[in-house]
């Protein structure tokens, strides 16, 4: 009984400080990604002959960047008002609405979307950095403000992944989410270029039109690998927790439950 007690309260301590942990990283992810969102909105001033769309039609609005931070933001917020109001269990029976926000949020787009942007800015990155973040905007957007935007959105989130058990949407749902996500940005890009007669990201001005459209399905169908990749890692890490396994009836032995014949009366009564 005794130890029993123990690994009860030891497991409780164990919860408290990943509670703690999550919490902890809620907050400053959230505070970060606020603030990353805020100064580049309000600091970072791009001139129009240095880069045609630092300040045109559709401001910090054309980036996918830019959107993806305020989605971080958004969640990891939501996150900390789940930790101060919400529900912490693996897999809860009736779930706050806060805790039901939190786990579509972070399945169908914060997760997707932020490997999204990390994997695909630091690859072109390494090809050639002039076709997403050309070495002229150095001087007014600082490399601290580039990191949290294109390196500790993916640190963040699967430090969340990792940390914090969430149970995933219905496939269905939740590619829908993201699809209507990525088709309205892309359908934005469009519009963009309607009105400013420029793509938002130069890689895009040297491609002709079936290459841009089978460039922009390729990074819709890499998202929703991501999506995939996502709900995989969760089942993997949090799925014996979300789906426990039941215990085994246990098998009868089938000597013990046979009838007795008439002789084994008779032996047993003698």
């Amino acid at each position: 009984m005794a130890r029993g007690t123990a690994l009860a309260a030891r497991g409780s301590r164990s919860r408290s400080v990943m509670t703690l942990v999550c919490a902890i990283v809620h907050l400053v992810g959230a505070v970060q990604f606020t603030f990353a969102v805020f100064y580049d909105y309000t600091q970072v001033k791009i001139p129009v002959e240095v880069q045609e769309m630092g300040g045109g039609f559709g401001g910090k609005f054309v980036f996918l960047t830019f959107w993806d931070a305020i989605l971080q933001s958004v969640y990891f917020t939501v996150c900390l008002i789940n930790d101060a109001a919400g529900d912490h269990s693996p897999n809860p029976q009736s779930p706050p609405l806060i805790r039901r926000i939190k786990d579509y949020m972070f399945s169908a787009f914060a997760f997707p979307i932020a490997m999204f942007v990390a994997i695909t800015f630091w690859s072109i990155m390494a090809i050639d950095r002039e076709l997403v973040l050309p070495k002229k905007l150095d001087a007014y957007f600082p490399l601290w403000l580039n990191h949290i935007m294109h390196t500790n959105i993916a640190i963040f989130i699967l430090l969340e992944m990792f940390l914090s058990c969430r149970k995933y949407p219905t496939r269905k749902m939740g590619l829908l989410g993201l699809v209507i996500f990525m088709a309205t940005y892309l359908s934005w890009t469009f519009v963009i270029y309607y009105n400013t007669n420029l793509w938002v990201y130069p890689v895009m001005d040297k491609m002709d039109w079936p290459s841009r459209i089978c460039f922009l399905l390729a990074m819709l169908a890499f998202c929703l690998i991501l999506y995939l990749v996502g709900d995989y890692i969760n089942a993997k890490r949090w799925g014996e927790l979300l789906h426990p396994k039941k215990d085994k009836a246990e098998i009868p032995n089938p000597d013990e439950t046979l009838p007795m014949t008439d002789v084994e009366l008779k032996e047993g009564s003698v």
